[in-house]
Parts: C-alpha cells; structure tokens; sequence
C-alpha cells in the first residue's frame, strides 16, 4: 500500500515536472517566435524605407523630367507660332502689296478713260463744227443751183441759135480748161521724174520682202488636258497660284472657260516664261510651292537662253556681225514686244533688208544700213524699264557699246529728232516708214474691229427673212443664212446685193468685204 502511494506520487510529480517543463519550453518557444517576428518586423520596415525612398527618388527625378519635358515643348509650341504669325504677317504684306499694284492698275485704267473721254469730247466738237461747214456749203450750194436755174431760165428765152452759141461757148471754155490742165500735168512731169524713180527703187524693195507679222496682246493662253486640273493649279487655299504668281510677276487667270487658263502680263518676256513655266507644270502634275519655285527658275534660265538665240540668229539672217553681247540681248527680247500690233523684231528685220537694198541700188554702205536698221527700236524694249522715249534709250545703249556714231545717228533721226547726218539715216527712216505703213502690218485698233463686226451683223439681220448671221475671216466675209419659206431664189441675189450696197454706204473698213446668202431647203422622210 506505502510502495502504491509512493509510485502515485512520483507519477503525479513526473506529470507536474512534464507540465511544468511544457509551460516553459512553450513561453520560451514564444519568446523566440515574438524576437523573430520583431527582427522581421524590423528588417520589413528598413525594406519598406529603402522603398520608399527609392520612390521618393524616382518622383523627383520623373518630376523634373516632366517639368524639363513641359518647358521645351512650350519653347517649341511658341516658336511655332511665332513662325506661322510670321509666314502670316508676310502673307498679309505680299496681299497688301498686291491690292496696291492693282489699285495702280485701276488709276492707270481710269486715267485712260479720261483720257478717251476727252478725246471724244473733242472729236464731238470737231464733228460739230464739220456740221456746221457742211451746213454753211449746203446753203452755198443751194444758192449757186437757184443762180443757174436762173441763168437757165433766161438762156430757155432765146432763140435756137443763140442757146447754141451759149452751148458752144461753154464747150470751148470747158475744153480750154481740161486743156490747160493736161498741159500742166506735162510740164510737171519732168519734176516727177526724181519721185518716181525713188518709189520705184522703194517698189522693187518691197516685192523682194514678204516677212510675217504678229500681233501680240498681253495675255496667253495654257491649255490644260481636264478641268480638273484648274483645281490643283488653285490649290489648297490658293497657295499654289499665289506661289506661281509671286514667283512669275503675272497674274493667272482661271474662269468658266474649258480646258484653258489665261496668264496675263504687260511684261511679255515675264509673260513667256510663266506660259512655259505652267505648262511643265501641268505636264508634270506635281504642282505644290517649292516644285513651282524650281519650274519658274528652270523656265526662266530656258527664256533668257532663247533670248540670246533669238539675238544671234537675227543679226546672222540680216547679215550683220560684230555686236556687243547686251545688244545681242536687247535684240533677242524685241521677239515677245510688239508696236501697234507689229512685232518688233519681224519689224526691225524687215526695215534692215529695205535698207539694205535700197542702199545696195544708190552705192550705199549696206552694212552700215542694216546695222543702223536693226538698231533703231532696240530702245522699245527698255522703255518700261528706264525713264525716257525709246529714242533717247535706243541712242545711250548704242552709243554704250560702242556702235558707229552714224548708226547711232540712224537711231536717233528716224523720227527726225534730229538732223541725218548721212544718207543711210535717211535710207532708214524711209525703210522704217515702208515697213510700218504696209497693209497688214498693224492690226487696226481692237475697239473698230468689234465695232465693224457689230455694224455688219447689225445691217444683215435688218432685212426681212434673215434667221442668222454670221462675220467670218476678221470681217472680210458675211454669211446670211435665210428662212426658205420667206426668201426665193430671186430675192437672194437682190438680198445680197442690198447688203453689200449698205455696207458700202454706212461702215468704213480696209479691202472688200464679201457678202454670202445662203438658202437651204431639205425634205426629210424615213424608209420603214
């Protein structure tokens, strides 16, 4: 029972040490767990500040990036606005600049105007005081008739024979004034013979010389394949055709018509190489600012190149050698100028082999005369460019490039400004005369061709029967064309000969005009 006691007791104090022990391996066990937890505690905290430091790093640098980024792209957004304010400032200049020259333009229009009007107001005055002559020798006339009724009317009172001896009188007066006539008409002759024999070595000048004339006008014009293609010459907001106009000089004309476009300067050199510079453009198709830039430069290197070709092979058809290079120039751009419708180089050419024959048939220096005749406009196409007639430009350039004194005489008397000096200045003037007053050679002004085509319409259409009318060839030739059913085959004839005699009687105009009626009748069935 003692040993049983003492084995429980032990038992019970081995289970109390084992609990005991538990209670203080577990606290230990405890212990060791909450120091870990604290060093990881510790080590997650110097890990989350590393961090967040390393982020507030990263911000800052981000932050100033952005902010260095955010600077220059303003620098950037201002310098581009500064540049489109400037491109846009000068925009503004070249329109404004433009608005000047036409403003220009229209003070000159106006002031031809005036300038028309008051010619016109003193035609009207002359026209007027004309009337009054006219009325006055009306009158005189009238009073001269009512004295030969009387005179008739007494010569009725007497007898046969003596109203023939009045008659026979009267035929002998008139003979011996047709008589005297004719023999002064003899003896002036002989004072003609000089004339004649000059305007028969002028003649002769003349057959031997069949040069063409043109007439240039200020614009031209450039055919396009399609309507399209106006657009793109226009442009986005029209820069492509303020680009081609600033570039040339000209101004590019683009309206209702098909196909076409119109390029219009006073400048006909300027005006040539926009025509040439627009159509490599359109056969290119890239048309944009900077490909027009470099068009109109190789177009204009292209004119300047056929200026100086045009200048050598016109002095080598004359026959004449030896010029200065800058009159080779001036005379090569006497192709694009014209006077009164003439072509000045056609012009100059012509006067040059007129004054060469007829200086070749008096024993005259021929070189020097075709020289002083090639020579005596080449002012006209300076005479936009410098102030003074083309005269006085003609003689400073001549007498620059040292020409002979006596062809810088030519140049300065064809319009006897001056005295000849020698006989090829007057050979010259008389040359350029020929050649300026040969049928053909000038165009007659724009203003009475419109106004004879009008009153030729206008006189044909007047008649009974006339359904159309037409003026064709510059208004030499009119074709009515008739209504059958109002018209015959009679009343044709005597139309057209109507219309012919009016014309005559009421139009003033060069040569004969020709006067075609037409009557057609068709039948017109259908064979089922």
């Amino acid at each position: 029972m003692g040993e049983l006691s003492l084995a429980a007791l032990t038992g019970a104090l081995g289970m109390v040490a084992a609990v005991i022990a538990f209670v203080f391996g577990r606290r230990s066990g405890r212990q060791a767990e909450i120091g870990e937890q604290q060093r990881a505690k510790a080590t997650a905290e110097d890990t989350a500040g590393r961090i967040l430091d390393e982020a507030r790093r990263e911000a800052d640098t981000l932050r100033k990036g952005a902010i260095v980024s955010g600077k220059e792209e303003v620098l950037q957004l201002r310098e581009t606005h500064e540049q489109e304010f400037r491109q846009r400032r000068v925009d503004v200049e070249r329109e404004e600049k433009r608005i000047l020259e036409r403003e220009s333009q229209v003070d000159r229009v106006r002031e031809g105007l005036e300038g028309r009007e008051l010619e016109v107001q003193r035609r009207g005055k002359e026209l007027t005081q004309r009337e009054d002559a006219a009325t006055a020798r009306s009158l005189e006339l009238d009073t001269l008739f009512a004295d030969e009724r009387r005179r008739l009317e007494q010569i009725a009172g007497l007898s046969a024979d003596q109203a023939k001896a009045e008659l026979v009188r009267r035929l002998e007066d008139e003979a011996l004034a047709d008589a005297a006539s004719r023999l002064r008409e003899i003896r002036e002759s002989a004072k003609r013979n000089a004339d004649r024999e000059a305007r028969k070595i002028v003649a002769l000048a003349v057959q031997r010389v069949a040069a063409e004339t043109t007439a240039e006008t200020t614009v031209s014009a450039v055919a396009l394949p399609n309507d399209e293609m106006k657009g793109r010459i226009i442009g986005r907001e029209g820069r492509n055709i303020r680009a081609f106009e600033l570039a040339t000089g000209v101004d590019v004309i683009i309206d209702d018509t098909p196909d076409t476009v119109v390029v219009s300067c006073f400048d006909p050199v300027r005006r040539e190489t926009a025509r040439l510079a627009l159509e490599k453009l359109v056969s290119d198709g890239r048309i944009h600012p900077g490909r027009i830039e470099e068009v109109v430069a190789k177009a204009r290197r292209e004119v300047e190149v056929a200026i100086v070709e045009t200048g050598e092979q016109a002095a080598y058809e004359v026959g004449i050698t030896g010029l200065h290079p800058e009159l080779i120039k001036l005379i090569g751009r006497m192709k694009w100028r014209t006077s009164y419708g003439q072509n000045i180089l056609a012009h100059s050419k012509e006067v040059a082999w007129l004054a060469g024959m007829m200086a070749a048939e008096l024993g005259l220096d021929v070189a020097l005369a075709k020289r002083g005749a090639l020579l005596h406009d080449i002012g006209k196409v300076l005479t936009h460019e410098h102030e003074g007639t083309h005269v006085q430009l003609g003689v400073e350039m001549a007498t620059k490039y040292g020409e002979n004194p006596l062809v810088v005489n030519c140049i300065a008397a064809h319009h006897d400004d001056v005295p000849h000096e020698s006989e090829v200045s007057v050979l010259v003037q008389a040359a350029d005369g020929i050649s300026g007053s040969r049928p053909g050679a000038r165009r007659e002004a724009f203003e009475t061709y419109v106004k004879r085509l009008e009153g030729l319409e206008r006189i044909a259409s007047s008649y009974r029967g006339v359904e159309r009318v037409f003026a064709i060839q510059a208004g030499r030739e009119v074709r009515v064309v008739v209504t059958p059913e109002q018209v015959d085959d009679l009343r044709m004839a005597a139309l057209s000969e109507e219309i012919a005699r009016r014309i005559e009687s009421e139009l003033q105009y060069p040569g004969q005009i020709k006067v075609v009626v037409i009557r057609e009748s068709r039948a017109v069935d259908f064979a089922r």
